[in-house]
């Protein structure tokens, strides 16, 4: 008989806190975009466009909300012979990505994650509904990650 993966209990590798900022500046552009969107409804005279703008603003404001808790929930965890990812609130993930079926370790970094000193590491399996992506690494950790799983699982792949 197996025994159950204890999930909480695992030392889970959190997230860099300015990933926050980095999901907070989105979520300001979103409200912008989403706010200018309603801008068509104002210029043809609807008499409820405010309600409009105010409405799709509320909504990204609520998701705002709930941002800095999303992200506590993001983590990982290097066991001997895979990596573990979790992430969600409501709806939890928990990803056991196995080193020796690691394709591709993909380091990403976009504009506003380079000006804050963060990446994106994403894994590339076999299987194409694995899609693990660590999101707000900072810049050297996510590197050495990076080389560590790449390292892991050419020696896995080689039965070493």
């Amino acid at each position: 008989m197996s025994t159950r993966l204890d999930l909480p209990t695992l030392a889970w590798h959190r997230v860099s806190p300015k990933y926050l900022t980095a999901e907070f500046i989105g979520l300001a552009v979103t409200a912008l975009v989403v706010a200018g969107a309603t801008i068509p409804l104002h210029l043809f005279g609807w008499d409820y466009a405010w309600w409009a703008t105010a409405a799709a603003v509320l909504a990204v404001l609520v998701y705002a909300a709930f941002t800095p808790r999303r992200i506590r929930a993001i983590g990982y965890v290097l066991r001997d012979d895979d990596l573990v990812f979790r992430k969600g609130i409501l709806f939890q993930r928990f990803v056991a990505v196995p080193y020796g079926r690691m394709q591709l370790i993909d380091v990403n970094r976009g504009p506003l994650l380079r000006a804050l000193g963060l990446s994106d590491l994403k894994f590339v399996t076999a299987a194409a509904s694995t899609n693990v992506i660590i999101p707000g690494l900072p810049q050297h950790e996510a590197d050495e990650l990076r080389d560590h799983l790449v390292a892991l699982a050419e020696s896995r792949r080689a039965g070493l």
